[in-house]
């Protein structure tokens, strides 16, 4: 055979990713970047002739995982390139790994792509170079994040992503749309919004307007929605910043535009916590809007965070986030201790809590919502109830669902049996959308059974 015709082996490259969401989505960036310059992705770091690591560094156990990682591909490849959240935190990876070949920050795909080239250089093969328009994802086929902008504008002293990721910039809503129209198209059937601050999609670009398919959509939260709406699938909103026009997108679910779902992570519900914090709003506030938002849209399932430990927080403001629970009866909850993060405004406050009641506290509150939420489950006995299958364990004949209620990886599951004396009913498949009736729940799941279909 001619040598000028003859199929060359693509180099091989490893790939680590940690983090968040938002850091998932730079993983596919790159990653799709590399399938399209022809190399090859490898599960395994003896079969790699390099290794990235895509690292989070917003918490210190983040940032331990982080450097172990790093420390294991360097032990089991010896050439890694580091990216992300990690690498932006100054010198603490080349201090811990001087051997790593380049560090980079978030967000980074050309000058992840430019280490590569340095130490890897890409040898370009037309018979393999083939990416699918919907590019390379981390996530399974039928769902898919949707990142629509990078950084952010607020402050919040406990947090340093403006440091890591910058203050926001939104991507073009058309470039948006274009994405989600070739991931349905690609079968993807949830969308799941992401971005650091959903809400303030557009505030940088002042709510510019962009033309898609010939029709002019302002890059803003609100026509977002309305436009993604066209495209017949889940669309499931993550990360809203408790804004005044967060109201403008509960009729959109109330209409079925979009999921009833809002995750609005209001954090604490104590006001000097809040203040100390430099979050909005009051809890008498929060609870007249969430009361609003039950009466335009009585299916909505509203999920959000905590944080229990905050500097300063006293029994007594403790309480009164427990009190918030009980009156707010919100459907999804988590809370987390809180940890000092390098960097963050908030190490430098006053009345440090003592580990062992930050963990007594989350205890509490875990505690007390598990209660809320079980008896809000409870409420779901005997409705029939939409939802995304995940995965099929034949084994077990049961099929591993998600309502519309439930994000992947955060929330509960709905197990569903297959029934065993009609398998030539079970033709259901990842990624279906289908219809169950729930006949119980617990604190956190849901099991049903699935609804028949007419022939």
């Amino acid at each position: 055979m001619n040598s000028s015709t003859t199929k060359q082996t693509p180099h091989r490259v490893g790939f680590v990713s940690l983090g968040c969401p938002k850091a998932t989505v730079d993983s596919e960036h790159i990653l799709t970047q590399l399938r399209a310059e022809g190399y090859e992705i490898v599960p395994s770091y003896e079969g790699a002739d390099l290794v990235v690591v895509n690292t989070c560094g917003f918490i210190n156990a983040a940032v331990e995982e982080s450097l172990e990682a790093i420390g294991e591909a360097l032990d089991e490849n010896g050439k890694v390139i580091v990216t992300g959240c990690l690498g932006a935190k100054g010198d603490i990876v080349k201090q811990t790994h001087p051997n790593v070949l380049a560090v980079t920050g978030p967000h980074a795909t050309d000058e992840v792509m430019q280490a590569i080239h340095q130490h890897l250089p890409a040898e370009h093969d037309p018979f393999i170079d083939l990416v699918p328009p919907q590019g390379i994802r981390l996530t399974p086929r039928h769902y898919a994040y949707l990142k629509i902008s990078e950084g952010c504008n607020h402050r919040c002293t406990f947090c340093i992503i403006p440091s890591l990721r910058g203050d926001l910039v939104s991507r073009p809503v058309n470039d948006v749309l274009a994405e989600a129209e070739r991931l349905a198209a690609a079968g993807v059937k949830e969308l799941l919004v992401i971005s650091q601050d959903t809400s303030a999609y557009g505030v940088d670009v002042k709510y510019k307007t962009e033309f898609y398919n010939g029709m002019p959509v302002k890059t803003r939260m609100t026509e977002l929605c309305e436009a993604l709406s066209q495209f017949g699938i889940w669309v499931r909103l993550h990360y809203v910043y408790p804004y005044p026009h967060v109201n403008e997108i509960i009729p959109l679910m109330a209409e079925g535009k979009i999921l009833p779902y809002l995750d609005i992570p209001f954090q604490h519900a104590s006001p000097k916590i809040l203040k100390a914090m430099k979050r909005p709003a009051s809890k008498e506030n929060t609870l007249q809007r969430i009361n609003q938002w039950r009466e335009i849209c009585p299916d909505i399932t509203i999920r959000s965070t905590f944080i229990a430990g905050f500097p300063g927080e006293t029994e007594e403001d403790f309480v009164q986030l427990l009190d918030f629970l009980d009156e707010a009866q919100l459907d999804r909850v988590g809370c987390f201790a809180y940890s000092d993060v390098e960097g963050a405004k908030a190490n430098e406050l006053d009345g440090a809590v003592p580990e062992e009641i930050k963990q007594e506290r989350v205890a509490r509150f875990m505690k007390k919502q598990a209660g809320i939420s079980a008896n809000k489950l409870k409420q779901n006995i005997g409705k029939t109830r939409d939802v995304i299958i995940d995965a099929i364990d034949t084994e077990e004949n049961t099929i591993i669902a998600r309502s519309t209620s439930d994000a992947p990886d955060i929330d509960g599951l709905v197990y569903i049996a297959m029934p065993t004396n009609r398998p030539d009913k079970n033709d259901a498949q990842v990624g279906d959308i289908t219809q169950v009736t729930i006949t119980h729940t617990d604190e956190y799941d849901m099991w049903g059974a699935l609804v028949e279909r007419n022939e």
